[in-house]
Protein backbone atom coordinates (compact mmCIF):
# COMPACT_ATOMS: atom_id res chain seq x y z
CA UNK A 1 0.00 0.00 0.00
CA UNK A 2 2.47 2.32 1.07
CA UNK A 3 4.86 1.51 -2.26
CA UNK A 4 1.66 2.25 -4.40
CA UNK A 5 1.08 5.44 -2.68
CA UNK A 6 4.80 6.64 -3.40
CA UNK A 7 4.28 5.41 -7.16
CA UNK A 8 1.00 7.55 -7.42
CA UNK A 9 2.92 10.57 -6.45
CA UNK A 10 6.31 10.08 -7.69
CA UNK A 11 8.77 9.19 -5.18
CA UNK A 12 9.19 5.72 -6.28
CA UNK A 13 12.05 5.06 -8.44
CA UNK A 14 13.79 8.45 -9.28
CA UNK A 15 14.61 8.99 -13.04
CA UNK A 16 17.84 10.41 -14.91
CA UNK A 17 15.95 14.13 -14.99
CA UNK A 18 18.98 15.04 -16.98
CA UNK A 19 17.93 12.45 -19.57
CA UNK A 20 14.58 13.30 -19.84
CA UNK A 21 15.62 17.06 -20.23
CA UNK A 22 18.07 15.92 -23.20
CA UNK A 23 15.02 13.55 -24.74
CA UNK A 24 12.96 17.03 -25.63
CA UNK A 25 11.79 16.71 -21.51
CA UNK A 26 9.81 20.17 -19.99
CA UNK A 27 9.81 21.51 -16.31
CA UNK A 28 5.81 22.53 -15.08
CA UNK A 29 6.72 24.48 -11.99
CA UNK A 30 2.85 24.51 -10.14
CA UNK A 31 3.56 26.83 -7.53
CA UNK A 32 1.88 29.72 -7.59
CA UNK A 33 3.39 32.74 -9.45
CA UNK A 34 4.25 34.87 -6.31
CA UNK A 35 6.14 31.51 -5.32
CA UNK A 36 7.55 30.93 -8.37
CA UNK A 37 8.63 35.06 -8.53
CA UNK A 38 11.12 34.00 -5.35
CA UNK A 39 12.93 31.38 -7.27
CA UNK A 40 12.80 28.81 -10.24
CA UNK A 41 14.42 26.56 -12.65
CA UNK A 42 15.48 28.33 -15.81
CA UNK A 43 13.63 27.57 -18.00
CA UNK A 44 10.96 25.85 -16.19
CA UNK A 45 7.06 26.91 -17.21
CA UNK A 46 5.01 28.04 -14.09
CA UNK A 47 1.33 26.62 -14.51
CA UNK A 48 -0.06 26.99 -11.17
CA UNK A 49 -1.86 23.35 -10.00
CA UNK A 50 -5.07 25.66 -9.97
CA UNK A 51 -5.06 26.77 -13.47
CA UNK A 52 -3.17 23.72 -14.87
CA UNK A 53 -5.89 22.71 -16.86
CA UNK A 54 -5.83 26.19 -18.78
CA UNK A 55 -2.34 25.36 -19.72
CA UNK A 56 -2.80 22.01 -21.14
CA UNK A 57 -3.24 23.55 -25.12
CA UNK A 58 0.70 24.84 -24.46
CA UNK A 59 1.41 20.41 -24.10
CA UNK A 60 0.52 19.43 -27.44
CA UNK A 61 2.67 16.48 -27.12
CA UNK A 62 1.06 14.02 -24.51
CA UNK A 63 3.97 11.49 -25.17
CA UNK A 64 6.46 14.66 -23.85
CA UNK A 65 8.41 13.55 -20.88
CA UNK A 66 7.11 16.29 -18.26
CA UNK A 67 8.42 16.91 -14.88
CA UNK A 68 6.40 18.56 -12.62
CA UNK A 69 7.77 20.40 -9.53
CA UNK A 70 7.10 22.48 -6.79
CA UNK A 71 7.61 23.86 -2.72
CA UNK A 72 8.15 20.08 -1.98
CA UNK A 73 6.56 17.68 -4.35
CA UNK A 74 2.77 17.40 -3.04
CA UNK A 75 1.38 19.50 -5.81
CA UNK A 76 3.43 18.16 -8.31
CA UNK A 77 2.61 14.95 -6.98
CA UNK A 78 -1.65 16.10 -7.76
CA UNK A 79 0.17 17.44 -11.44
CA UNK A 80 1.25 14.54 -12.24
CA UNK A 81 -2.06 12.84 -11.11
CA UNK A 82 -4.06 15.28 -13.23
CA UNK A 83 -1.65 14.97 -16.45
CA UNK A 84 -1.87 11.40 -16.38
CA UNK A 85 -6.03 11.16 -16.61
CA UNK A 86 -5.83 13.56 -19.42
CA UNK A 87 -3.83 11.08 -21.39
CA UNK A 88 -0.10 12.38 -21.18
CA UNK A 89 2.24 9.23 -20.74
CA UNK A 90 5.19 10.55 -19.38
CA UNK A 91 4.60 12.77 -16.42
CA UNK A 92 7.34 12.24 -13.44
CA UNK A 93 7.25 13.87 -10.17
CA UNK A 94 10.40 15.89 -9.69
CA UNK A 95 9.38 16.83 -6.01
CA UNK A 96 10.67 20.61 -4.68
CA UNK A 97 12.24 22.74 -7.38
CA UNK A 98 15.46 22.97 -5.09
CA UNK A 99 16.16 19.64 -5.01
CA UNK A 100 15.01 19.15 -8.65
CA UNK A 101 17.67 22.28 -9.77
CA UNK A 102 20.22 19.99 -7.53
CA UNK A 103 19.55 16.43 -10.07
CA UNK A 104 19.85 18.37 -13.21
CA UNK A 105 22.49 20.80 -12.60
Amino acid sequence: MIEALKNMLGFGNTPDYKDLLKSGGIIIDVRSPQEFKTGNISGSKNYPLNELDKHLTKLKDKNQPIIACCASGMRSGSAKSILKSKGYTQVFNGGGWRNLQGKIN
